[in-house]
């Protein structure tokens, strides 16, 4: 599958669960930085949300790349990225993680730092920039099918990113991006597993 085909079916996929979970979802066509689908809550609450939709093809790792563009804070209580990796059989649902834009840009950051400074690695071997960052499936395993979490503000929400990360957050070799909110306190983290 090509990547627009790609793309057009992790939105419509996120588009189809919003709706079945009461949202109203619309696919805003390249027309609105930072965001592929605005919702409300058809609940009478009239609560919105802005979802930016990365999709991964089926691979052994699935990853999506989180270039600088993604590595930008929140300007809202209500921006959400949904990760999907689809999986190429019929009828099988795709694998969701729903995630808020300040827990990206941390993963992004932390995943990458870690991986440019992993010891043991010789010096100058590795030296891709930030805007070709990725993160993989297991760093969101917290945030799978995690819908529920669309339901409150992103400030609200606990960080479900491996446990082993938290202690990357004080590590000079990793630590939190420049600008980053979290600097000024953590959220509350849960514990979760990598897989």
């Amino acid at each position: 599958m090509d990547t627009k085909m790609t793309k057009s079916a992790g939105e419509h996929w996120v588009c189809s669960v919003l709706a079945s979970a009461g949202w109203g979802a619309a696919l805003t066509r390249d027309g609105l930085e930072r965001t592929d689908i605005l919702a409300v809550r058809a609940d009478g609450t009239r609560r919105m949300i802005e979802v930016q939709v990365k999709t991964a093809s089926p691979m052994p790792k699935p990853n999506w790349r989180c270039g600088t563009k993604t590595q930008l804070p929140s300007l809202s209580d209500h921006e959400w990225f949904v990760f999907v990796a689809m999986d190429r059989t019929l009828g099988q649902a795709p694998a969701s993680y729903i995630v808020p834009r300040d827990h990206v840009w941390a993963a992004a950051w932390m995943e990458h730092q870690d991986w440019l400074t992993e010891p043991g690695v010789p010096a100058g071997r590795r030296n891709t920039g930030f805007d070709q960052a990725r993160v993989y499936a297991s760093t969101w395993e917290g945030y799978r099918d995690a819908w529920e979490l669309l339901q409150q503000p992103t400030s609200q929400c606990s960080v479900r990113l491996p446990q082993v990360w938290r202690a990357w957050v004080d590590d000079p070799r990793v630590g939190l991006p420049p600008g980053h909110p979290w600097r000024g306190g953590l959220p509350d983290w849960q514990t979760t597993e990598a897989v």
